[in-house]
């Protein structure tokens, strides 16, 4: 039910205090309303009960087991949350000058560190705003660095068959023309065809590691010296991060650049559209391209006591740069709730989110199997992620991967994600993150043998699956090419 249907004409919530009436005086006459809006009139009352109901359909983390693969969907702690909305930095102006702005620097400071550490990356920029805008930047900068050279004919990029769709779009929006190199049936790239896709004209490849195919790459550091020594960049995307933390970093893997997607692995907010973070790392020969602003720490001496000083490098400081991305740099709150998570976990807590993202991942891969689900690769052990394909179950029975994510919302679990690596048929990417305890694991397993069960006795049920929430099953390509979210007033809802 849409709140208009609770308006009674007349009706409103009065202020509970004292509103001074707003003064419209500045506005030019011909841009002010000449009629009232179009907004419901209900009371106060009316409009709590109205928004509390809709926050209980809504499906969240907080409620409910979200194994979305490739996403890493956990619990964020509340207490990031408490210690980021602090007076002193949620009330701080953008443009706060740096001398009065140091506490947040000196965060901001040591959040760059600690990426650095925790990546083997020589410097990070805090920018960019979302895990796209952080690949955008990572490639931005290897184009930057050819270009820097006088290498101008480096204008292909190389991207493995298995990577996130979003690596061949920014490899595009660069400049960049794409070739993509194909994954061999054990989920390694097939390192022999990248040798021979190699040569003057390649300006790096694009790899996640471990992929979306939820294996290590085990060839790395062949992968890596084939790249190097045709004079191309490695770039890593830093969305599977939660499955080597602390056992093993990208820059000792031989990566140039990469982008870590905060909102996935360092438990911020996520979903939703934004807020986001995709912080950006580089190696050494790649400092001077980073996106501004990056947080820079100044250290003198005065009467035998050492002081500490922050401030932002702007493009004075740093000529070949990128540039920005945004007005300021990237999203404050998101930033501060990334480096109070990772001052929680320290050095041990980090070894231990790699450690049980990979326990459930092979915990819940075992069960799979166990209970007559074939695997996408099943000699392989998984990282923190793993693949069901169901291409037998839609053979043998016409039912989808889809009507099973959709059967899995009437259970009580969001689905995992769905035709996702697109190589794979009918998938599932199943990730069930650090977080989860083995109940919730072992309920998730239960729902999915159910519906295996009723695949094979009622597939009709998860055709017309969901049945039990608000929204039932949706013709999709009629929502994507005709979506109408306009309300008009008398239209039957």
């Amino acid at each position: 039910m849409l709140i208009f249907e609770h308006s009674s004409k007349g009706r409103n919530g009065a202020p509970q205090s004292p509103v001074e009436k707003a003064s419209v005086t500045d506005i030019p006459k011909n841009l002010l309303r000449k009629n009232s809006a179009a907004l419901p009139e209900v009371s106060e009352l009316q409009a709590v009960r109205h928004y509390t109901r809709l926050s209980r359909k809504n499906f969240s983390i907080d409620t409910e087991f979200y194994p979305l693969g490739s996403c890493t969907m956990k619990y964020n702690p509340r207490a990031c949350n408490t210690l980021a909305m602090l007076p002193g930095f949620l009330n701080a102006h953008p443009l706060t000058p740096d001398q009065q702005n140091q506490g947040f620097l000196a965060c901001m400071y040591d959040l760059q560190s600690m990426l650095c550490e925790a990546t083997g990356m020589a410097a990070f920029s805090l920018a960019p705003m979302a895990g796209a805008q952080g690949e955008f930047a990572g490639v931005a900068m290897i184009g930057a660095y050819h270009n820097s050279r006088g290498d101008f004919d480096r204008k292909e990029m190389l991207i493995p068959d298995a990577a996130h769709g979003t690596n061949p779009a920014t490899a595009v929006m660069c400049g960049f023309t794409v070739r993509e190199i194909p994954t061999l049936d054990n989920g390694d790239v097939d390192i022999e065809t990248l040798k021979q896709a190699v040569g003057p004209q390649t300006a790096g490849l694009m790899l996640t590691n471990p992929s979306t195919l939820g294996v290590f790459e085990r060839n790395i550091e062949a992968i890596a010296k084939v790249i190097h020594e045709a004079g191309g960049l490695l770039y890593y995307d830093g969305a599977n991060l939660n499955a080597i933390l602390g056992k093993i970093r990208p820059g000792d893997m031989g990566f140039d650049v990469i982008h870590s997607n905060l909102h996935k692995t360092f438990s911020t907010p996520h979903g939703g559209g934004g807020p986001g973070s995709g912080a950006v790392g580089v190696a050494e020969r790649l400092i001077p391209f980073l996106p501004l602003p990056t947080v820079a720490k100044e250290v003198t001496r005065e009467e035998g006591l050492e002081n500490e000083s922050y401030h932002y490098l702007t493009a004075k400081d740093c000529p070949q740069s990128i540039g920005r991305l945004s007005a300021f740099m990237g999203n404050p709150g998101v930033l501060l709730r990334a480096f109070i998570y990772m001052r929680f976990l320290g050095r041990e807590g980090m070894v231990r989110v790699a450690e049980f993202a990979t326990l459930n991942a092979n915990y819940m891969m075992a069960e799979a199997k166990r209970r007559g689900f074939t695997l996408a690769i099943d000699q392989r052990r998984a990282s923190h992620e793993f693949i069901i394909t169901l291409k037998n179950e839609a053979r043998d029975f016409h039912v989808s991967a889809m009507d099973f994510a959709k059967r899995l919302l009437d259970l009580g679990y969001h689905a995992p994600t769905t035709y996702f690596p697109l190589l794979v048929p009918e998938c599932l990417l199943i990730e069930p993150t650090e977080s989860e305890a083995k109940e919730a694991l072992d309920g998730f397993m239960d729902a999915l043998e159910q519906i295996k069960h009723e695949a094979e006795t009622n597939p009709e049920l998860l055709h017309a699956a969901p049945q039990t929430l608000p929204v039932k099953r949706l013709d999709e390509v009629r929502a994507a090419k005709q979506l109408d979210l306009a309300f008009k007033p008398g239209a039957s809802v």
